[in-house]
């Protein structure tokens, strides 16, 4: 069996003779003017004569014979002048059919090459695809006022909702954290009711709750709550921000209410002995706290610059960059592992703690504030924050290098841990939590531009192209991590089936899973709380290689939530067990629903161009902030 031949464009210059068939006279013709009888006819008088006489004959018979299924010519319509003429007319044309040569055959496509119809049917494609995804643009859309008319009914000002039961819970510090968490999801989205619902609420409520509240924790008031007020006050259009809803109060409101939040936050740093803040505040007397045995988590006193920063910049008071600032100054002078830091630091010696080593809970956004920091002054090796991106290069090269494993039998590829320091055995366990780390190396690979644009600009060197690989690798682990289970939603900590480790019966329930064997889920790692990491890394790797297979994986988690989470009087809910169907629900829905995993599915399926990622960063909550900031 003949394989299609190879064709290209100069095929089509050509004549192409060699795929035409031949005339059985032609093959005659050729035949004898290669023959030896061509020589023999020649050389003697009688063969010429009858080769002329043969001419002659075959010239006759074509200039006067006619056939009664010949057209009438042009000529005979327009007048019948003489019948000779008709004749010699109609022989010419023969003649000249008899020299014409054949048309030349088109190259033929290859098999796999299917026409369009000049571009139209790929048009209509496209409409298709985009059509598609503006209606599942508008399902996430509902999802979200369907979990704020839960929030709204039943828990409006609490922390969070317990949509089971249909109560507000304050687990939080009780500032409302749901309504400040939701409220730039809702500008984005473009929902102006609740965006005047939340903005009211806040302008009525929110400082005298600051003022008045006990203990809250640093790290969670600063990323809900003050990169809510923060990401509000741009997208409302304050300090010649975005302006995309004219709903709620006036930009200034965020911002004042902000200032009162984070004027009381800076306690935790300035009760400290070190540069290392205490963990705790009390906002109703300014005072520092640390947590109970003393230790704060590395993630936390490193995961505030990018708000503290950025309130230093519109209000133009340096006070809240300085403290959080020297953070990362001193934690530049500690020493690391190959770049890793382990997950727990004292705010009375400043020193690290203890040799774990993880980019699961309490390590995980350290990481990833070592790049934005960096990005968000401006991506420049030149500016007084490179340091950072030398640093997070550092740590990603350690990551590679100590963490990295790979599954057998089918070879995912995930992020282990050191519990023990380097001397210790390596365990094969990933929480939900470090799915974060896939968006966060593409984006430092490309700073925020398309993989097609940093490679056309030369940006890309063998190091980026590494992590970008890392991060399509641990995208895909991520994503099998839904795939899995019987709910299609992942656990929120996952073991691997390594040479080293291996354990039967806890496979995620889904059996016809290629990766049911890899992937080890234990009784008490089973639930899911709602958690956004795995779209967040989607949606940024969508952003950046524009490959569609990123938008189809998150619209089947959008899905597995909407069929099992979804509360019918409002609300969503967490699981406790997603490899079992019907699975049991717990009552709660975290603000991170809100805040960020609707958020990330919605800009995941939306146009490239709303919160661009060479214009903004987003912090660890998902709150977007505009890089590039003034001094």
């Amino acid at each position: 069996m003949s394989n299609s031949l190879p064709y290209s464009k100069k095929d089509v210059d050509y004549d192409n003779a060699k795929f035409r068939h031949r005339s059985f006279s032609k093959v005659i013709t050729q035949s004898f003017l290669t023959s030896n009888r061509k020589r023999d006819c020649f050389s003697c008088s009688t063969g010429k004569f009858l080769l002329l006489l043969l001419i002659f004959g075959v010239a006759y018979l074509m200039l006067t014979h006619t056939s009664p299924g010949d057209v009438v010519s042009k000529d005979q319509t327009i007048g019948n002048r003489n019948r000779e003429g008709i004749s010699i007319t109609n022989g010419a044309g023969r003649l000249k059919k008899l020299w014409r040569r054949a048309p030349r055959l088109p190259p033929r496509l290859p098999p796999d090459a299917k026409g369009t119809n000049n571009g139209i049917g790929h048009a209509t494609e496209n409409r298709d695809a985009r059509t598609m995804w503006i209606t599942r643009k508008q399902k996430v859309k509902d999802a979200f006022i369907h979990a704020w008319s839960g929030y709204k009914k039943y828990a409006m000002g609490h922390d969070e909702l317990m949509p089971l039961s249909h109560h507000g819970t304050d687990g939080l510090g009780g500032l409302g954290a749901t309504v400040v968490d939701a409220l730039d999801t809702a500008m984005i989205m473009g929902i102006d009711e609740v965006v005047a619902e939340a903005g009211t609420w806040i302008e009525e409520n929110l400082s005298d709750r600051i003022s008045k509240k006990g203990q809250v924790n640093l790290f969670e008031t600063t990323i809900r709550v003050l990169g809510g007020l923060l990401s509000a006050y741009h997208l409302s259009g304050g300090e010649k921000g975005m302006n995309i809803t004219h709903a709620g109060p006036k930009p200034a409101v965020y911002l004042e209410t902000a200032k009162n939040l984070a004027d009381r936050l800076l306690s935790a740093f300035t009760a400290s002995p070190t540069a290392i803040p205490f963990s705790d505040v009390i906002l109703h007397d300014s005072s520092g706290r640390a947590a109970p045995g003393g230790l704060s988590s590395t993630a936390e006193v490193s995961t505030l610059q990018l708000e503290f920063n950025y309130l230093s910049s519109v209000s133009g008071d340096q006070k809240y960059s300085l403290e959080a600032m020297k953070v990362m100054d001193h934690i530049k002078t500690l020493p690391k592992t190959e770049g890793l830091v382990p997950i727990y630091i004292s705010p009375h010696s400043g020193q690290f703690s203890g040799e774990n080593y993880r980019l699961g809970s309490r390590g995980d956004s350290y990481y990833e504030y070592l790049l934005k920091v960096w990005l968000q002054s401006g991506a420049s090796r030149d500016s007084n924050t490179s340091y950072l991106y030398d640093m997070y290069k550092e740590a990603m090269n350690g990551v590679r290098h100590l963490l990295v494993r790979k599954t057998i039998p089918n070879g995912l590829v995930f992020i282990g841990e050191l519990p023990y320091g380097l001397n210790g055995d390596f365990s094969p366990k990933m929480d939900h939590l470090v799915c974060f780390l896939s968006g966060t190396l593409a984006l430092g690979a490309t700073k925020g531009l398309t993989k097609e644009q940093a490679m056309k600009n030369n940006m890309l060197n063998f190091e980026d192209l590494e992590n970008m690989k890392l991060a399509e690798d641990l995208a895909k682990t991520c994503f099998e991590m839904y795939a899995v289970t019987s709910t299609g939603l992942a656990p929120e900590i996952a073991y691997f089936h390594t040479e080293e480790y291996s354990e039967q019966d806890l496979d995620g329930g889904n059996k016809s899973s290629e990766y049911v064997n890899d992937i080890i889920i234990k009784p008490a790692d089973r639930h899911n709380l709602l958690r956004p990491e795995t779209v967040e890394s989607l949606f940024v790797l969508y952003r950046i290689t524009e490959d569609p297979k990123y938008r189809e994986w998150g619209w089947q988690i959008f899905e597995a939530f909407e069929k099992y989470t979804k509360v019918d009087t409002g609300g969503y809910c967490s699981l406790d067990d997603v490899t079992s169907i019907p699975p049991h629900k717990r009552d709660k829905m975290e603000t991170f629903f809100l805040g960020e995993t609707l958020k990330y599915l919605y800009l995941l399926f939306s146009d490239s161009s709303l919160i661009p990622l060479d214009k903004f960063v987003f912090n660890t909550e998902a709150h977007p902030i505009p890089i590039k900031l003034k001094s």
